[in-house]
Formats: C-alpha cells, structure tokens, sequence
C-alpha cells in the first residue's frame, strides 16, 4: 500500500481530503438508490427521473466553477463546493417527496460537478510531471474510501431501517465537511486568468466537445455498479442482498491494485484512445453475464455478479486512465479549470441520462436491455480513437507560464 501514500506536502493534502470525501461518497454511492426506494418509498422511476434532472442542472455549472477557479483560485472554490454538497446531501433526510427529492439531489449532484472541475486545476498544479497520473493515483485513494463506506452501507442495507438510511445520509455529509476543512493545509494556487481570446474556449473547440460526449455515453458505466446492479440483484436474482456491498467492493480494490499502474501505461492521447476501445469491449462482456444472472441458484447468480464486476472493472480501468490522458493533455494549461469543467459535461451527461436509461433498458425491460446497453459501450470505444486523432489535429497550441510563488509537487 505504499504508493498510496504520497510524499509529504500538498499532494498529501489533496490525497487526504479526497479520502475522507470519499468514504462518505462510498456510503451514498453503494445504497443512495436503495435509501430512496426502499426506506422513503418513492417508484424506482422517479428516483431515476429526479437523478436525471439532478444531471441536466449540473451539466452548465461545472464549466463555470472552474472558470471562476481558474480565475479567482481553485482551493476556495473547491473547499466551497464541498460544504454546499455537504448541506444538500443532509438534506435528503426531508426529503419525503418527489420534488423535496429532486430539489436537494440536483444542489448536490451540482456541487459535486463543480468540485470536480474546481479540484482539476490543483491536481494539474501539484501534480508534478504528468498530472494525469496524479488523477489516477487519486482514483486509486478514491476506491479505498469508497470501500470503506462501501462495508459500513452494508450494514445499513442488511439492517433496512429508516433510522439507519438517515444515519448513513448524515455520515456522508460530516465526511464532506471534514474534506472541506482539510484543505486549509493546503497552500493556495495563485489565479490563472484566461488572457487573450474567447472567453468560453472550451465551448468552441469542438474536438474536445465530440470527445467530451463519447466520454459521457462511456460514463453510464459508472451508474451500473450504483444504481443498475442493486435494483437488478433485488428484483431480478436470488443473490444475497448484501453482495450489493461485496459487488462495490470488487470493483473498489481492483481500481485501488491496479489503477496507477494502468494509468502509467496510457502515456499518450492515442494509447489513451486505445484504451477507450478496450473498455467498451469489456462492458460488453460485463453487461452480457450480468443478463444472465437471471432466474439461476443463488450461488450461480452470485458467481456470475462477481465475476461481471471483475469484468466491468478492468474496463472501467481503461476508460478511466484514457480519460484522464485526453483531458488533461488536449486541455490548455491556462484554462485547465475551464476545459476540465467541459469534459465534465461528460460525466454530468452520465448523471442525468444513466439512471433512467439503465433502469429503463435493465430493469424495466430486463435481459435484453443489459445486451443493448453493452453495444452502446462497444460502439462508443470504438468512435474514440478517430474522435481522438481529430482533437490532436485541431489542439490548441496557446499556453502561459505557470503561476509564480508556488513550486510544483514531485508525482508520487
């Protein structure tokens, strides 16, 4: 576990106030739909719905936040988005309606949205060298927390009460505050105000935009471990309902054992298209045994769960350390903050289709839907490489010096 922890200074900071948000965020992300569905009783379609909203009203804000980081400082802007997520996520505890739902779900799905794009020009500050491998030693911290949640969110599934999804709702709340309250130890990034040109650069350079929405389609992937597989286990299966947690655990400690490595290996935009090509081919293959988890024993169920996980897991390896290559290297540096917000627009497409359209295709409709949702995954992989090389011929070649009165962190 060595190379889970950085050396000291700021990339310790970043790291530890990232795993801290992220126990929380593991909490939410393992029974979030469950809580909603199961302890406040609203239909799996409105809660799929009201996720659906929640993303269409953080697609904008992300472009915003980390334009404003990019202009006024990122550790302020992110410390702040991280207390309004807190705020809103406590609020899911009133939230006994449809709209009480939708209302506080969108505040917080907005703020994670401009957190993210807030964090992008610290990670690219700190992160020495190659910020995108940086991105992915945090993603690898990012699953050790979520694991962690991940067994407490056991616990609160197997146990079903009202009282303990609330408990499970302020817990992450308390975590997001606690990660907002790390980053006073961090020293602050001078402004790096976009100078000379549009405004909205990101919106006009249309490569990134094509990337940005093959990234988005891929990113439904994300939804099926947190909102597909434990309506699909409950409703479909006769696997034990606490694989739900052992599901997300799976997937956590192979993304903790293998995504640095992963990420060091994708050192280019085309080894980073490369690798969008190889993940829609494993979500293919995941969806596939997944559909087939249907109306068999207990303990093949079980098997074939895991062994989709596994799957799913490698893929999302691939699309993650690919990811993370394209965005930051076809990204300016003067407008990191600004550019990062816009492939976010990616993962904001993911937050306000991918719960309806996976609850629409894999629930609703059952088996087949898992076979269509796969295809899309192939399809999008494949698209990538050719979007890729457009954005190579069209990268935008400005760049200003990095702020002054504050040295670069080694990588880890």
């Amino acid at each position: 576990m060595r190379h889970l922890v950085p050396t000291a200074g700021p990339q310790r900071v970043l790291a530890a106030s990232n795993f801290v948000y992220t126990i929380g965020s593991g909490l939410f992300l393992t029974a979030g739909v469950l809580y909603f569905t199961q302890a406040v009783r609203l239909p799996a379609h409105q809660v799929g719905l009201g996720l659906s909203v929640a993303g269409l009203v953080s697609l904008a804000l992300g472009i915003a936040v980390g334009h404003l980081a990019d202009r006024i400082g990122a550790r302020g802007v992110h410390a702040a988005t991280l207390v309004v997520q807190a705020v809103a996520t406590a609020g899911f505890v009133l939230a006994d309606s449809f709209w009480l739902f939708v209302l506080a779900v969108s505040v917080a799905t907005g703020a994670k949205a401009a957190g993210n794009a807030a964090r992008s020009p610290l990670i690219r500050y700190y992160g020495g060298d190659r910020p995108q491998e940086f991105r992915g030693y945090l993603r690898a911290v990012t699953n050790v927390g979520i694991s962690l949640g991940a067994l407490l969110a056991g616990w609160v599934v197997q146990v079903g009460t009202l009282t303990a999804y609330q408990l499970l709702v302020m817990g992450n709340a308390v975590a997001f505050v606690a990660a907002a309250a790390i980053l006073v130890f961090l020293p602050p990034v001078e402004p790096n105000p976009v100078a000379g040109g549009p405004r909205w650069v990101g919106l006009r350079d249309r490569p990134y935009l094509l990337i940005t929405g093959l990234d988005g389609i891929m990113a439904v992937q994300f939804k099926v471990l947190t909102v597909a597989v434990p309506l699909w286990l409950v409703a479909a299966t006769t696997a034990p309902h606490w694989l739900i947690s052992g599901t997300m655990l799976t997937n956590t400690l192979i993304v903790v054992a293998f995504q640095v490595r992963v990420s060091r290996g994708v050192d280019s935009v085309r080894a980073g298209a490369g690798a969008y090509r190889l993940a829609g081919a494993a979500f293919l293959v995941s969806c596939s045994l997944i559909s087939l988890s249907a109306g068999v024993p207990a303990w093949a169920a079980a098997t074939l769960l895991l062994a989709a996980v596994v799957v799913h897991a490698v893929g999302e390896l691939w699309h993650s350390a690919g990811g993370f290559e394209v965005s930051f290297v076809l990204a300016p540096e003067r407008a990191t903050g600004q550019y990062l917000g816009v492939f976010g627009l990616g993962a904001g497409l993911a937050e306000a289709v991918g719960p309806a359209f996976l609850i629409a295709l894999c629930i609703t409709w059952g088996r087949p839907g898992w076979y269509v949702v796969g295809a899309l995954f192939l399809l999008t992989g494949l698209l990538a490489p050719p979007a890729v090389r457009w954005a190579e011929r069209r990268k935008p070649s400005a760049r200003t010096p990095q702020p002054l009165g504050a040295q670069r962190a080694p990588a880890p």
